[in-house]
């Protein structure tokens, strides 16, 4: 591994007046972090460990103000920036190489306003910090479905979950958001006030500065729930997605599901002699009365026999949080997505084949249940465009020595490949984009161009990196 003294970072200040930094740190009231302290290392390391960058500078804020002197600081001495929220961006550009990381995991305050039906969240939250509290008054907010997962990127991005067939988006029940631009001002965006920044906010991936708060909307969830999680032989694949399908053709929208094909866990809840055995499960939830909820799910068990099934009531913040020891710190992650119009045979093939020859049995490959409230705006109301689409086929790469990343990518990229071949697939999902490999046009559709220009109002110089890149670069 390179040291510090000759990694972009420390190449980076080298290039710094020599009163810079220290100037910088007399008006910050959180944390520095530079290449030679030693809790550099710690600082710069995100959730997924296959994302290795070395920055020059983190700012560790402690509130708005060290937020807008970080930014300042980084426009006047021509420094990207990164935001770190919670740091699950599986793409990486919370870190960026030789610039300044603008760190919110100190921001993580939750306030519920029972009377106004809202919950402000700082930009540093989880989900997990966001259920906590508003699970007190058995109220919810769409979010995702890992409660370890950082707010900010997942509803920057879109925000798929448990909730959003009925309540949409993450980013569909944003109210407001106050936001750092890259002239360092502070400014709050709502259908109200900054429209048209607000536009680009939700489904623009932190392209137009530091969302330091979100405002979203609430609606009663719980404080109980039903989880429906029941696993299957993966010969029966065919047959799993057959139901699926039937099932969403009708499903309520309290009701949402997925099928995921991957390898039975080497875990005492399940057959031994199911271990690392091929299966297909399924993984969703139905909010309404409890007593109906057997029925509810009854047609996708239909003809099935499980290999195990934990499905029943469960505390939402419970079912929110069942995934997170799936996806450890420091577990090396590679996501990539592509919306669907149709499970067709050929569809399920591809499902089932890369499954079977996934180089790591912690990968998945996903199916997602999309329709609802999710379609029901406008595609042109957000920057987010890919609402039409009632699936998503999504592979999770999740592997664990650094050796193999070759293997598990090429195979995420081929899967990817292989479905777009099928001409029943197109568009990437901003919070799976691979390696940020994928050009913007393909997140954004025909929003691109307003996308493109709303940037160069708000960030002409591309202070702020990630998945705003507008180029045509061919998908690989």
């Amino acid at each position: 591994m390179a040291t510090a003294t000759d990694t972009p970072g420390e190449r980076s200040l080298a290039r710094l007046p020599s009163d810079a930094v220290r100037s910088f740190k007399a008006e910050f009231s959180g944390e520095i972090v530079l290449p030679s302290d030693p809790s550099y290392d710690d600082a710069r390391r995100l959730w997924n460990g296959m994302i290795d960058k070395y920055p020059a500078i983190i700012a560790r804020c402690s509130g708005v103000a060290d937020v807008v002197a970080a930014v300042n600081f980084a426009r006047e001495h021509e420094f990207s920036v990164g935001v770190r929220g919670g740091g699950h961006n599986v793409s990486g550009t919370a870190v960026v190489d030789g610039g300044l990381v603008v760190d919110l995991s100190a921001m993580n305050g939750v306030r519920v306003d029972r009377e106004a039906g809202t919950v402000r969240v700082e930009g540093g939250a989880s989900l997990g910090d966001v259920d906590r509290e508003t699970q007190l008054f058995g109220l919810a907010t769409p979010l995702g479905a890992v409660s370890k997962t950082g707010v900010a990127g997942l509803t920057l991005n879109g925000g798929y979950g448990h909730l959003s067939r009925q309540y949409g988006l993450a980013l569909d029940n944003l109210v407001s958001v106050d936001i750092v631009t890259a002239d360092g001002r502070v400014r709050t965006a709502s259908a109200a006030r900054n429209e048209e920044l607000f536009w680009g906010v939700r489904g623009g991936g932190g392209a137009f500065g530091v969302v330091t708060s979100f405002e979203f909307s609430l609606h009663e969830v719980g404080p109980e729930v039903y989880a429906f999680f029941a696993w299957f032989r993966g010969d029966e694949a065919h047959r799993v997605v057959d139901r699926f399908r039937e099932w969403t053709e009708t499903a309520p929208r309290t009701a949402g599901t997925l099928a995921v094909a991957a390898h039975v866990p080497e875990l005492e809840e399940f057959p031994e002699s199911a271990w690392g055995e091929a299966a297909v499960a399924f993984l969703g939830s139905f909010r309404g009365d409890l007593a109906d909820a057997e029925s509810v799910f009854e047609s996708l068990r239909t003809g099935l026999t499980p290999i195990a099934d934990f499905s029943g009531p469960m505390a939402f913040t419970d079912l929110q949080s069942m995934l997170d020891e799936d996806y450890p710190d420091g577990l090396r992650y590679y996501w990539k997505s592509i919306y669907v119009t149709d499970l067709t045979d050929e569809l399920v093939d591809v499902m089932v084949r890369y499954n079977e020859s996934a180089p790591s049995e912690l990968s998945t490959v996903d199916l997602w249940h999309l329709d609802g409230a999710v379609g029901e705006v406008p595609r042109d109301a957000t920057a987010f465009w890919h609402r039409n689409k009632p699936y998503m086929f999504a592979v999770e790469a999740n592997w664990e020595d650094p050796a193999d990343d070759d293997a598990n990518v090429t195979w995420a990229r081929e899967a990817i490949a292989d479905v777009q071949a099928l001409s029943v697939g197109a568009g990437r999902y901003g919070n799976f984009p691979g390696l940020n490999e994928d050009p913007g046009t393909l997140l954004y559709g025909e929003n691109a161009a307003r996308f493109s220009d709303l940037k160069a109002t708000y960030d002409p110089e591309t202070l702020f990196v990630g998945n705003e890149a507008l180029s045509e670069r061919a998908d690989d």
